[in-house]
């Protein structure tokens, strides 16, 4: 698969007086992104606009130096998404389900069962071919969700929070999936779940207000959080005051995580930081 290039330059979309994208700006090449950010962070408008079910106010897109909306058909024909609601018909099989995603994105009948086939075994999906998506549990329906982004066998895939509600291991199983199809094509994973793209993304996408704030690899932005963490040895009764107006990243036993630009108090001890630290040092609020 020939390398696949995406640009986003300056774009801005507001609703009303609200401004929901600002001036976004990013270039994304073949591998895993992970865009992350809180609720109403504007993840949802860029996915939005990135498949095209929203135009901007101002700014461009392209892939390979083409305007995605100049390349229409074309465009569309090398995406695979996956909705963060994704609605199916329980009454379906699943092979009768991708076979109508199939006749959607007007692949030739005559490779339907091939390309079916293929996106169940890249799902671990096959032995349930013929049964009905009714009965399928959450994980099993994710994958089905990613068995239909990729049946199109797309340069770029985007994912809407697809780990939501999922059990931990349906997650790692999930994370597994994505790191399998990422060769060759461009995947977006937006998410608010710091885990489900630590261990899997080649850079992240911090969005905050509608603004990229950041964009660099998980290794790279935890380490330059190092010096912003660390641990204190608190008792129970004094925890509470401690962590009140700081800005806590994790509490274990008598063990306080605390993200501040200065030592918070004496016994406080540098700490090394996570990418869980690095969004919270970006986006968390002070208890």
């Amino acid at each position: 698969m020939e390398d696949i290039q995406l640009e986003i330059n300056g774009v801005s979309k507001s609703y009303g007086k609200t401004q929901a994208l600002r001036d976004f700006t990013a270039h994304l090449g073949g591998g895993i992104y992970g865009l992350i950010g809180p609720n109403g962070a504007g993840k949802t408008t860029l996915i939005n606009i990135l498949t095209r079910n929203l135009q901007p106010d101002s700014g461009s897109i392209t892939v390979n130096g083409e305007s995605i909306y100049k390349m229409g058909k074309e465009y569309l024909g090398m995406l695979g998404f996956l909705p963060q609601y994704p609605i199916f018909y329980p009454n379906f099989r699943t092979d009768e389900f991708l076979k109508y995603i199939c006749v959607m994105k007007n692949i030739p009948r005559c490779e339907h069962k091939k390309r079916i086939e293929n996106a169940l075994e890249t799902v671990n999906l096959t032995d349930s071919a013929n049964k009905k998506i009714g009965g399928f549990s959450g994980g099993m329906r994710q994958r089905l969700g990613i068995a239909q982004a990729v049946i199109g066998e797309p340069k770029m895939i985007i994912l809407d929070e697809p780990t939501a509600g999922l059990d931990p291991q349906e997650r790692i199983r999930f994370r597994n999936l994505i790191s399998r199809l990422a060769h060759g094509r461009i995947i977006l994973l937006s998410t608010h779940i710091v885990t489900d793209v630590e261990s899997v993304a080649n850079e992240v996408l911090f969005i905050k207000k509608g603004e990229l704030v950041r964009c660099d690899t998980p290794a790279a932005l935890a380490a330059e959080t190092d010096k912003f963490v660390w641990h204190l040895h608190a008792p129970a009764e004094e925890a509470e005051n401690i962590m009140k107006g700081r800005l806590v990243s994790a509490v274990s036993g008598d063990v306080i995580r605390i993200i501040s630009q200065e030592k918070p108090l004496e016994n406080a001890v540098p700490a090394k930081a996570t990418l869980e630290d690095a969004y919270l040092y970006y986006f968390g609020e002070p208890l």
